[in-house]
């Protein structure tokens, strides 16, 4: 088991094109790095814009991503979300995008971000890696008081499937690792 959020692999960045250009059957665009405040993004969307070759360039659209775990940016998403999930992921590893496609996506980031500061287990390498590390926190004691017999018959499998399924726990998997949230955070 490891307790550590996963870091990124790719810093969150997104490629804003200009729509005049392309509109005009060019290409000319940036890749921003989106992990800084929404002001140093317009800002550097704005220098974009003022480098096209087409008279009037206001207008621009994501049209490329990577770095955000998963998670789905449309091409008109406002610049102030995109810099708060960036900065999120950065600070909680790719893991974070894949917890609020779980929660529906964007429009739901608040309540990911609640539960990742208030209802975080861990990572582990299985659900049941989870239960018998909080068996065994949280009644450690009892059961060494157990017989061998009884104690090697644990279904710590079982327990995961139950905690599960009664909504005491949800899971998010990310690059094969299995990240466990208390469903009541």
């Amino acid at each position: 088991m490891t307790q550590e959020i996963t870091k990124l692999t790719v810093k969150p960045r997104i490629y804003v094109a200009s729509l005049s250009d392309y509109n005009a059957g060019l290409l000319h665009g940036k890749w921003i790095d989106a992990d800084q405040d929404a002001e140093a993004i317009h800002a550097a969307i704005a220098a974009m814009l003022a480098g096209s070759k087409e008279p009037i360039a206001e207008e621009w659209a994501i049209h490329d991503y990577e770095g955000f775990g998963g998670l789905s940016l449309g091409e008109y998403e406002s610049i102030e979300t995109v810099a708060e999930v960036a900065l999120l992921l950065a600070e909680h590893g790719g893991m974070f995008g894949a917890l609020v496609e779980h929660f529906g996506g964007l429009s739901d980031l608040d309540e990911a971000k609640r539960c990742i500061e208030s209802g975080y287990h861990g990572t582990f390498e299985s659900i049941e890696d989870y239960v018998c590390d909080f068996v065994e926190d949280c009644y450690g004691d009892s059961l060494k008081g157990l017989p061998d017999f009884i104690r090697h018959h644990l279904d710590y499998e079982g327990m995961a499937r139950d905690m599960e399924i009664s909504g005491d726990i949800f899971t998010v998997e990310y690059q094969g690792e299995v990240h466990i949230f208390s469903s009541n955070f």
